[in-house]
């Protein structure tokens, strides 16, 4: 079992640093709140630790089936709850390939394993909202 350490220091306002494996990640809360905007939300993080988790998988994978590409994103969208406390209510991933030895067969293979056995941040929204997700390949 692994256990992961993170830390916020307060700057001042709304804002804060993160610190996670010697990394820091600024943090504020929006405008119309009283943040400055001097970096993310956490909310949206989220959003984006989603797409990374999910995007490694899939390289890593692909990589293994020695299937190529020439570019390669996640693009996530969440809807949030109108009450407090908001939370995401649904979340829509998009896989986006360009390439032109693109195997669908194997994208899509790739995708699912990611969703369906290792992508554990994926695992934990699944828990608490709606996930889906499509694949894009070469989109014009």
């Amino acid at each position: 079992m692994a256990t992961h350490h993170t830390k916020v220091t307060h700057r001042e306002g709304m804002s804060f640093d993160g610190e996670l494996a010697g990394h820091t990640i600024p943090l504020d809360a929006d405008p119309s709140v009283g943040g400055k905007d001097y970096g993310p939300t956490p909310k949206p993080l989220l959003l984006t630790s989603l797409a990374g988790c999910t995007a490694m998988d899939v390289t890593s994978i692909l990589g293994k089936m020695q299937m190529p590409y020439d570019s390669f994103e996640v693009e996530v969208d969440g809807d949030t709850t109108d009450s407090h406390p908001k939370t995401y209510s649904a979340i829509r991933l998009r896989y986006v390939f360009t390439g032109s030895e693109l195997d669908e067969a194997k994208i899509e293979k790739a995708v699912r394993l990611s969703q369906e056995k290792y992508c554990g941040v994926s695992a934990m929204l699944k828990q608490v909202s709606n996930v889906d997700y499509e694949i894009v390949m070469n989109p014009e």
